[in-house]
C-alpha cells in the first residue's frame, strides 16, 4: 500500500556527536558506497522546490494494492487548476536520492618512510452535476476537476470534516474510518483538498504496474508539508525523506528540532563491505532517532547542486532540475565556471541548493505538520563516513614506521569505539572484525 508515512497522506481500504579525527586529508576521497532510501522499507519521499512564495511539491506513490482502492487526499492552501498539476517520472526521485545519499569514502595512509605533502582540508563552499449537488448538501464544494495522466483529480473545499469524509465515501474513495478528526484542522485553516484516484483506462496505457509521482505547484506564504493525514493508520514509527530545493540556503524545520547526523568520522575498514555499511547506517539512524524520542528532523545532506565531493552520483542536469520543480534557473548560463566544480549547465554553475531531511516519527512525536525555514547557512554538510586504510609495512623499515604503527593502533581503537557508540554494537566483536579486515590496495 501507499506508505502511511507520506506527509501528504494517501487515504486507502524520522544526539550523539562524535568527532574522531582521521589523519589529515582533503574533504574528498574515493566514493565507495552509499545508503540510499532502499534501506528504509517504510520510507516515503517528497520533493519540495521553493522560491519566494512558490512551492512545487512532488510525491512518490509506491502503492501496491488494488488500483481501485487507491485514494490520495492532500491539503493544499489554494485551489489548484489543471495547469498546476502534472505527473513526473520516478527517475527524478532516484536521481536526487543517489546524489544526496549518505556515503562512504576511503583514503589510504602514505608510506611513513616516504611521506608526501598532504593537501589542506577543503573549506565548505558558500553557495458532474450530480456530484456537485451531493457536495452542496454536505457542505463540500467541488472547486475543479480534471485528469492528469493516469489520475482523475478533484479539488475540494469543505465547511466541516464529517461532511467531507461522507462525500469521499459516497463518491467511491476508499478512505479509512475516523478520517474526519484528521481532516478538521485543515478545514479550520481554510485549506483546500487535492483528491486523486486512478483512471484504470489511462493507467493501462502507461504499460506500467506502478503509479507515477504526482507534482503540483502553488503560491503560498506557508512553507510547509501536511503530514498529519498520513498518520491515520500509522502503526509504529515511520520514515519520511524530504528533498528540498531552494535558491539560497540550507532548509530546516521551523517547528521541530533539526539535527545534523554524526558524520565525517573514521570507522573500521571492514565496513567497506556493502552489507556491513548498510547495516551500520540503518542501526546508527535508528539509534539517533530513538535518542531524540522520534521528535527530531535529521539533516542528511546540504550542498550546492552544481558539484559534489565525493560524488555518489553526478549532479542533476538542467533538465532534471526543471523536472524536479526548479523554476528559477537562468535562461542561459551566466556565471563563469568555478575551478574544481562540476557545472550543471555548460559554462556556469546553477543557483540551486539541495537539503535532504530525514525524519522518523510517530503520531504522538509529531503532533503538528512540518513547517520549514530557509536559512542563510551555506556551509556544506553530508552524512559521510570515512575508511582510512593503513599502510602495510614493517616497523623496522624506518624510525617513522614504528611511530606510525603505534599511532595506528590508537587510531583503530578510536575507530572501534566510535562505531560502538554510534550503533550500540559490542566493541569486542567490532575489534575482532577489525583484525580480520581484508587488505585493500590504493587505486
Amino acid at each position: 500500500m501507499l506508505k502511511r508515512t507520506l506527509a501528504a497522506a494517501a487515504l486507502a481500504a524520522a544526539p550523539l556527536s562524535l568527532a574522531v579525527a582521521p589523519e589529515a586529508y582533503a574533504f574528498c576521497g574515493f566514493y565507495v558506497g552509499k545508503a540510499d532510501t532502499s534501506l528504509f522499507n517504510e520510507a516515503s519521499q517528497v520533493i519540495l522546490a521553493r522560491d519566494g512564495r512558490r512551492t512545487t511539491l512532488s510525491m512518490m506513490n509506491d502503492y501496491k494494492g488494488e488500483l481501485t482502492d487507491f485514494a490520495l487526499v492532500v491539503p493544499v492552501p489554494v485551489v489548484l487548476r489543471r495547469n498546476d498539476v502534472k505527473v513526473i517520472e520516478k527517475k527524478t526521485f532516484d536521481r536526487l536520492d543517489a546524489y544526496s545519499a549518505p556515503r562512504l569514502a576511503e583514503y589510504f595512509d602514505d608510506d611513513p618512510c616516504n611521506p608526501r605533502p598532504l593537501p589542506a582540508p577543503m573549506a565548505g563552499t558558500t553557495r458532474g452535476a450530480e456530484r456537485r449537488r451531493s457536495a452542496d448538501a454536505l457542505g463540500v464544494k467541488v472547486e475543479d476537476s480534471f485528469s492528469v495522466g493516469e489520475y482523475d483529480i478533484v479539488i475540494l473545499s469543505a465547511a466541516e470534516s464529517d461532511g467531507l469524509e461522507t462525500w469521499l465515501r459516497r463518491n467511491g474513495y476508499r478512505i479509512p474510518s475516523g478520517a474526519a478528526p484528521a481532516l478538521r484542522p485543515y478545514i479550520l485553516q481554510g485549506m483546500k483538498f487535492f483528491v486523486a484516484r486512478v483512471n484504470l483506462r489511462e493507467q493501462a496505457k502507461t504499460g506500467s504496474r506502478f503509479l507515477r509521482p504526482l507534482q503540483f505547484t502553488f503560491d503560498s506564504e506557508k512553507f510547509m508539508l501536511p503530514m498529519r493525514l498520513g498518520m491515520i493508520n500509522a502503526q509504529g514509527p515511520q520514515d519520511l525523506i524530504v528533498y528540498v530545493l531552494t535558491r539560497d540556503g540550507r532548509v530546516e524545520s521551523a517547528n521541530y528540532r533539526t539535527v545534523k547526523l554524526p558524520a565525517n568520522m573514521t570507522l573500521p575498514t571492514y565496513l567497506r563491505d556493502g552489507k556491513q555499511f548498510t547495516d551500520f547506517y540503518k542501526t546508527m539512524f535508528d539509534q539517533q532517532a530513538r535518542r531524540e524520542d522520534y521528535k527530531a528532523v535529521f539533516t542528511e545532506y546540504f550542498w550546492d547542486m552544481s558539484w559534489c565531493d565525493p560524488c555518489a552520483a553526478d549532479p542533476l542536469s538542467r533538465e532534471e532540475l526543471l523536472a524536479a520543480g526548479v523554476t528559477w534557473l537562468p535562461a542561459e548560463p551566466t556565471a563563469a565556471p568555478v575551478p574544481g566544480r562540476r557545472p550543471v549547465t555548460p559554462g556556469g554553475a546553477v543557483p540551486v541548493m539541495l537539503t535532504r531531511l530525514h525524519l522518523r516519527y510517530t503520531p504522538d512525536s509529531f503532533p503538528e505538520d512540518l513547517a520549514f525555514l530557509e536559512t542563510k547557512d551555506r556551509q556544506n554538510f553530508q552524512a559521510r563516513y570515512v575508511l582510512q586504510h593503513p599502510w602495510r609495512g614493517s616497523a623496522d623499515k624506518c624510525q617513522a614506521a614504528a611511530q606510525y604503527l603505534t599511532r595506528l593502533r590508537q587510531r583503530q581503537e578510536s575507530e572501534a569505539r566510535a562505531l560502538a557508540n554510534l550503533t550500540g554494537w559490542d566493541i569486542n566483536d567490532i575489534r575482532q572484525r577489525q583484525s580480520r579486515a581484508p587488505v585493500v590496495t590504493p587505486r
